[in-house]
């Protein structure tokens, strides 16, 4: 019988219009500290990951570190990790089922037992986004893949993992680090061709490579590894966030009077600061940070996410609500996620003159925004209705803000420090179960 709860949730309210100014520091990478956190796993001894950001997505993955047998310590943005007691044990499923970068607990187990059971991974619905190439990189290494109701076992029947050349079919930043976590202690030489480009996977080749392995080639399109016994323990800084950076950037070009954006690579950006500058957006550029003017008078732009070092598709939809504001008809062309526009038709709600189709859309500017009730339907809709809410005039309620505390630390301080009017409140809302029990 199904039967109805009433759950609490919080949503983020918003009085917008009003101009921001100041400086916002950038914090350490999501989409790098998601693999790092399971990567110690394959360490000897205790590993420090300095600069790791305060969002939900780590508070998951420590829970399952800690229900696994680590032992964890936070220390304002450091993360002390001793993984020594990590037993080889099924993964709570909740919390698997609810995080999308899950998988990496499979090639750390992998790497470290021989084999690894796993609930299916969750995270945000962006339509397919399989497990194929990963599953195809283990299978070439040694290990057969079965499954059990809602999980997946992996494993070698006791043999160790062998070293193998892998063809990526697809550029995937998942599979390219899933299968790294797997090689780096597997017995000979691993290849991965086609491999994805992306920071967060130098990111994470630089902790791997500080701990005694010997991986060349990230940042290209060939990674080479060279199985090792053991791996020992080492401190890592986390890289910059920069889809963090980006979602600030556009945020200050949409209506910043002067905002600094600190703890930046500018190198990690060139793609999507090449399109702001032919917006027509003016910034400063320095070494570690951004400095975005007031603007005025934005043009509008094509762009086509690609794999890196191409237009990131986690940054599209946080310009998309830019490209509102500009003159003229922007389009976007999604090649990675084609069903990633959810946030359209919220912005629509906005006043936005946005018309969808498949893998594209078209936005003709400028729009004026008003506020009203409106969803984060996944972590970078959840960006570009903070950008939106920030913009539009009167009161914006965004509801499912657990997507943006996916990825983004401290996100109401941040902009109460720039001068924004942001608020949280709680809600209570009604949902059916069912508490049916078997027999």
């Amino acid at each position: 019988m199904k039967e109805l709860i009433i759950i609490k949730m919080k949503k983020i309210v918003i009085n917008g219009g009003r101009p921001l100014k100041g400086e916002v520091t950038i914090s350490g990478a999501k989409n790098s500290v998601v693999a790092l956190i399971p990567a110690t796993i394959l360490a000897d001894d205790i590993v420090t990951l300095d600069g790791v950001p305060d969002i939900s997505d780590v508070a998951s993955l420590i829970e399952i570190m800690t229900i696994m047998g680590a032992k964890i310590e936070r220390k304002e943005d450091s993360l002390i990790i001793d993984p020594r007691g990590v037993k080889n044990m099924p993964m709570p499923f909740g919390k698997i089922n609810s995080l999308r970068a899950s998988y990496y607990f499979y090639g750390s187990l992998l790497g470290r037992y021989g084999q690894a059971t796993v609930g299916l991974p969750g995270g945000c619905d962006l339509g397919p986004r399989p497990i194929d190439l990963h599953l195809k990189a283990f299978e070439a290494m040694g290990a057969a893949m079965t499954m059990d109701g809602s999980s997946m076992k992996l494993a070698t029947d006791g043999k160790p993992l062998q070293g193998a050349n892998i063809y990526m079919d697809t550029v995937s930043v998942g599979a390219t680090i899933n299968t790294i976590l797997a090689a780096v202690k597997a017995e000979g030489r691993t290849v991965i061709e086609n491999a994805a480009r992306e920071p967060e996977i130098i990111d994470v080749v630089t902790l791997l490579n500080n701990m005694g392995a010997h991986i060349r080639g990230a940042g290209t399109d060939i990674i080479i590894i060279d199985g090792v016994p053991h791996l020992h323990g080492t401190r890592h800084q986390v890289i910059p966030d920069r889809i963090e950076a980006g979602t600030y950037i556009a945020l200050a070009a949409a209506i910043g009077e002067g905002i600094q954006i600190n703890n930046v690579l500018y190198e990690h950006l060139e793609s999507y600061i090449a399109k702001l500058e032919e917006m027509g957006v003016r910034m400063t550029i320095s070494e570690d940070s951004i400095f975005v003017e007031k603007q005025t008078d934005l043009k509008a732009i094509q762009i086509k996410t690609s794999p890196y070092p191409g237009f990131a598709t986690d940054l599209q939809q946080p310009l998309t609500t830019l490209m509102t504001q500009a003159y003229g008809e922007s389009k976007v062309v999604e090649t990675i996620y084609i069903e990633r526009f959810k946030h359209c038709g919220e912005l629509q709600r906005m006043g936005a003159n946005i018309e969808v189709s498949t893998g594209s859309a078209s936005i003709k500017g400028p729009s004026s925004l008003f506020g009203t009730k409106v969803v984060a339907t996944d972590l970078r809709c959840g960006a570009a209705m903070l950008v939106a809410g920030l913009l539009a005039e009167g009161i914006t309620e965004i509801h499912d803000v657990y997507h943006i505390d996916r990825g983004y630390a401290e996100i109401d301080q941040k902009l109460k420090n720039l001068g924004a009017v942001i608020w949280r409140e709680t809600i209570e809302r009604l949902q059916r179960y069912n508490n049916i029990k078997e027999k």
